[in-house]
């Protein structure tokens, strides 16, 4: 590759217009993406949002069938294959729908793993208890990471002694993404520790991307009303909604709030029955998946955005970078990523002390509803100077032309390790 030239760069995620922030994280960084390399998209999905042309071919593979000499070939109008390396990153998330067939491929070729969550062990079961990912090959890598602990655990989650997510607490799972990585490029200082430990691949470290609006919002939080709450994005267990709700029920009568849901949820049903069952049903609105415009409207209006994660394993927080663009005060536990963000621009609650700091924190803001903005306003800067799409796009060019050299580095690695 030429100093002038682009690296040819392969980028295999779910896209527009996939329910997941993995698909949102990509659209946000396609104009710079492309304009720093020779882009492709891939996706196993069967549709996407034609806009997207508009910055890059889109091409669909099948997961179990494409080869390196199909991305070699893609686009190549003389039937030939370039003599420059071929950089395909994997973006790889915590959710099965659109990440069990990019798990399979990367058990097969080498590629830039994109880990966006650490802990994968609950993707992995539910892939594979529909079949979406083999039992047997998740078992071989869990013991070559683990050893019999590994195996130990997993055959007691498949014999209902422990939890998916105790699981994954204990060995998180991103492991399994590193059989034929090249290199690992992470989000958060945790998740970068974790695979440099392995000493198995090269890895990097790049502040998650989000593109800022031209101008922050004019955001006027009203003082007449009921407290408005905000709860949105993939919620599963970890995500505390239930326990939100649990802080919530003793402050009906002394705290005027509604509570707005947007989002999948892991179980609607339990969680609107809980509602109800904790007297704050009609003091909560379950939206299900909104657009990007009302979900944005609301968080503008917002005097809380609770953005909770326990247990966590080092994952960055897309919705954290979307609640600082509306210029939201939120609220995160303080583990892992969130733990290191300046306290200027979050509010943190201790894990251990989950419900009265809640309570506590929601009764300050009811008193004073501007007490959120120093906080908005912190993090809103942050976003500007940390997370721009250009700053993203260009290191991951560099990282792209670091192909050959951090594959053979890989090898070496992966040599000395199993002597």
């Amino acid at each position: 590759m030429s100093p002038t030239s682009k690296p040819r760069v392969h980028w295999v995620s779910p896209l527009p217009n996939a329910q997941t922030d993995i698909a949102h994280y990509t659209r946000r960084i396609l104009p710079e993406l492309a304009e720093a390399t020779d882009l492709t998209l891939w996706t196993d999905a069967p549709d996407w949002d034609r806009e997207l042309y508009d910055f890059a071919p889109v091409r669909r593979l099948d997961p179990d069938r494409v080869t390196p000499r199909d991305f070699a070939m893609a686009g190549r109008v003389d039937g030939k294959p370039g003599q420059g390396p071929e950089a395909v990153f994997v973006n790889i998330g915590n959710a099965w729908p659109f990440h069990a067939g990019f798990l399979r491929m990367i058990q097969r070729l080498p590629s830039i793993v994109v880990l966006h969550d650490m802990a994968i062990q609950e993707c992995l079961f539910d892939a594979m208890e529909r079949g979406f990912f083999p039992r047997d090959a998740y078992e071989a890598e869990m013991a070559r990471w683990h050893g019999q602990a590994g195996l130990d655990g997993v055959h007691a989650v498949y014999n209902g002694e422990m939890s998916e997510g105790d699981l994954a607490h204990r060995f998180a799972g991103f492991e399994l993404t590193l059989r034929h990585a090249v290199s690992v490029l992470t989000h958060t200082p945790v998740a970068r520790d974790a695979v440099a430990a392995t000493q198995t691949v090269p890895t990097y470290l790049l502040d998650l991307p989000f593109c800022p609006s031209a101008q922050p919002p004019e955001v006027i939080r009203s003082g007449i009303g009921p407290m408005r709450l905000v709860q949105f994005g993939y919620t599963g267990p970890n995500r505390r909604l239930q326990n939100v709700f649990e802080a919530l029920a003793p402050l009906v009568g002394e705290v005027d709030f509604h509570l707005d849901v947007m989002g999948k949820l892991w179980d609607p049903a339990y969680l609107r029955q809980r509602a109800e069952e904790l007297g704050i049903g009609h003091h909560v609105t379950f939206h299900g998946f909104v657009e990007e415009e009302f979900l944005d409207e609301k968080l503008k209006a917002a005097h809380l955005v609770f953005n909770l994660r326990n247990p966590t394993m080092g994952e960055a927080s897309g919705s954290q970078m979307r609640i600082w663009n509306a210029m939201a005060p939120s609220v995160v536990t303080d583990l892992g990523w969130y733990a290191d963000l300046p306290d200027d621009t979050v509010f943190k609650i201790d894990p251990d002390h989950e419900l009265p700091a809640l309570q506590a924190l929601i009764r300050q803001l009811a008193a004073d509803p501007a007490a959120g903005r120093k906080i908005a306003t912190a993090g809103r800067a942050r976003l500007e100077e940390r997370h721009g799409p250009a700053r993203y796009a260009a290191a991951v060019a560099e990282v792209a032309g670091r192909f050959s050299s951090d594959a053979a580095a890989a090898l070496n690695a992966k040599v000395m390790r199993s002597v």
